[in-house]
């Protein structure tokens, strides 16, 4: 099912949940695998990164749509 799935995380002590559909799950946690961190520790680097305008589900979404980008750029 393409529903998005909720889960929680902790970010600097605060827990936050962020509703993602599974097929950004799974390379979130191929970005994390590849890179050797948790998923908590990349989901507070891209909380790091967003602008206030940005929640933080639309920019792990868009984080992994810039990784996939510059992969294919590179190959």
């Amino acid at each position: 099912s393409m529903r998005p799935r909720k889960r929680s995380f902790a970010i600097k002590g605060h827990r936050t949940s962020i509703s993602l559909e599974q097929p950004f799950w799974d390379a979130l946690k191929e970005i994390a695998d590849n890179r050797g961190v948790s998923l908590a520790t990349l989901g507070s680097e891209i909380d790091d990164r967003r602008g206030a305008a940005a929640g933080l589900s639309t920019s792990v979404r868009l984080y992994v749509l810039e990784i996939l980008r510059a992969q294919a750029r590179a190959q």
